[in-house]
């Protein structure tokens, strides 16, 4: 927050006027100062909530009316400190800056994170607490604010991570970043893991301009420096550089690109009026039983589409061996690899958070927004699966074998 300074007179007629003469007088004065700040906020909310200031009756245009105080006793960090609470008679107000049966306002600053994480620019917050408590603050007090969780950020993205993961995602959000005077592309690559257990969980998120090999293998090396051994299959989606970058790393691991994005490549060729009747004959490829079956289905379609539409047509003939990895496991895995569906999920959360920002001032702004969405998103997958995991962690033992059972002894 940008303050009106003092002049050295004023502060000297301050001084004396409170009778300061010790550091706990500056507390006692500081802590009457936040008191009477907090009180006017609560004030000023219940004059929002019913929609007109104190006495104003010309303006009222509600049933409902100021009830007096009441008194409530909170922990600060001016220590305790009793609030004068204000009432209204249906006791339908609800107080934002002190909540109800909030008896802790210490951490005060954390509805700010909030906000910023559910996607308000810092002047958005701006305004919202202007219009709220008639207060000014600045963005840059708002950016300060913010930049208390990098070091939470930068320790989250060095963590240590499980020694083995059944399935690897990959894929980008692209975001307009200032960099040198200039608006530039720049892409956050996101990495998210299903354990052993079945957990999920976002490895890690690296900010990025053109995609290569060196890019990915350096992003990779990362995953293994913090101890991941092991990946037994990559979901990908053609990110340029990335699977020679899989091979060199994890030359063990295998790569099953995303059908889905390799049917909506396809139909890009397609007139419309053929449209629902191509996709059709595409679902019996890659739904087949088996890999032969699904590459009969495709000889089938080339017979029947391939003069119309040679390119949709090659492009999977030309690359089968590459995307049919995933016929070689049961249903239940197909279903998870056969697409990067669970990180474009996930991916899409983030652009709802990031949508109001047409142009990020800097990269720490962008990690920053994403890292308080990851927090938030993560805390949900704590609690849950993937659906039946048991099932599933039974069909990768009898693929993988020994690289999944030696890991299964030390499971809580």
């Amino acid at each position: 927050m940008k303050a009106r300074l003092l002049t050295k007179e004023q502060v000297r007629k301050f001084i004396e006027e409170n009778d300061i003469k010790s550091m706990e007088d500056v507390e006692d004065v500081f802590k009457e100062m936040f008191k009477m700040v907090l009180e006017e906020m609560l004030n000023a909310e219940l004059d929002e909530e019913l929609g007109y200031i104190k006495y104003d009756y010309k303006n009222k245009k509600t049933n409902n009316s100021r009830n007096g105080h009441s008194k409530k006793k909170v922990n600060s960090s001016y220590g305790e400190i009793e609030l004068a609470v204000p009432r209204d008679r249906e006791s339908e107000f609800e107080p934002i800056v002190v909540k109800k049966h909030q008896r802790d306002i210490t951490n005060i600053e954390d509805s700010i994170l909030s906000m910023y994480a559910k996607g308000m620019t810092t002047r958005d917050i701006c305004e919202h607490v202007k219009e709220i408590y008639g207060r000014e603050i600045s963005p840059e007090w708002v950016s300060r604010i913010t930049d208390r969780i990098i070091p939470l950020m930068e320790e989250w993205q060095e963590r240590a991570l499980k020694e083995v993961y059944a399935i690897v995602y990959l894929d980008g959000v692209v975001y307009r970043v200032k960099d040198e005077g200039r608006v530039k592309q720049k892409t956050a690559y996101v990495v998210i893991g299903i354990d052993i257990e079945g957990k999920k969980d976002v490895l890690g998120i690296w900010l990025g301009g053109a995609e290569s090999a060196k890019f990915w293998m350096a992003v990779l090396t990362n995953l293994k420096n913090r101890g991941v051994r092991d990946v037994l299959i990559f979901g990908v989606d053609g990110l340029v550089g990335l699977e020679e970058a899989i091979k060199a790393v994890f030359p063990d691991s295998e790569i099953q690109p995303c059908i889905v994005h390799k049917v909506r490549n396809s139909v890009k060729y397609v007139s419309y009026k053929d449209l629902k009747e191509f996709t059709r004959d595409l679902k019996e490829v890659y739904r087949a039983a088996s890999q032969e079956a699904g590459y009969n289905n495709l000889m089938k379609m080339k017979e029947k589409w391939g003069e119309k539409y040679p390119l949709a047509i090659k492009s999977w003939e030309k690359e089968w061996e590459r995307i049919s990895t995933f016929f070689k496991y049961s249903p239940e895995i197909r279903r998870l690899i056969y697409t990067t569906n669970p990180i474009e999920s996930f991916n899409s959360q983030l652009r709802k958070v990031t949508k109001t920002r047409r142009v990020f001032p800097n990269d720490t702004s962008v990690l920053k927004i994403l890292y308080l969405a990851t927090m938030n998103r993560v805390k949900k997958w704590e609690k849950s699966k993937i659906k039946n995991w048991n099932q599933i962690l039974s069909q990768l033992v009898i693929e993988f074998g020994e690289r999944v059972e030696k890991y299964l002894y030390n499971r809580a």
